[in-house]
């Protein structure tokens, strides 16, 4: 399981759709999309101090169907970001000067379930 310890301060989460949050193209697969095992229940925990952007290489095409299922399942988030290429995503940060780490990056296996554990520590 990957841990993260963070502050108690509002975070940005940016998180993959496909093959992170749901079964990767099961919308094309299995004529819908599905959440890998913990993955909604990892979004429903997310605080609501915080901003969600979704990030996905689905065309628009299949915008209003993937909003519709994030939507059916009560899923909370500010952007859904269409059509993002598919090589790597690169996240760029600056540390605060207290030492607080700014960036993250967790990379887990296509289609895995989601085994990620956030805590806040309110020293940091």
């Amino acid at each position: 399981m990957n841990e993260i310890v963070l502050s108690t301060l509002g975070h940005t989460w940016i998180l993959d759709l496909d093959g992170t949050l749901v079964k990767h193209n099961g919308y094309k697969i299995d004529g819908s999309d599905s959440f890998l095992d913990g993955a909604k229940e990892f979004l429903e925990n997310i605080p609501e101090k915080d901003k969600i952007i979704i990030l996905t290489s689905r065309t628009e095409e299949y915008e209003e169907s993937t909003k519709l299922f994030l939507k059916e399942n009560g899923i909370r988030y500010h952007h859904i970001i269409f059509g993002v290429p598919y090589g790597e995503r690169i996240l760029i940060n600056d540390d605060k000067p207290t030492g607080l780490k700014m960036g993250f990056c967790i990379n887990k296996y296509r289609n895995e379930s989601f085994d990620i554990k956030i805590t806040e520590n309110e020293e940091l």
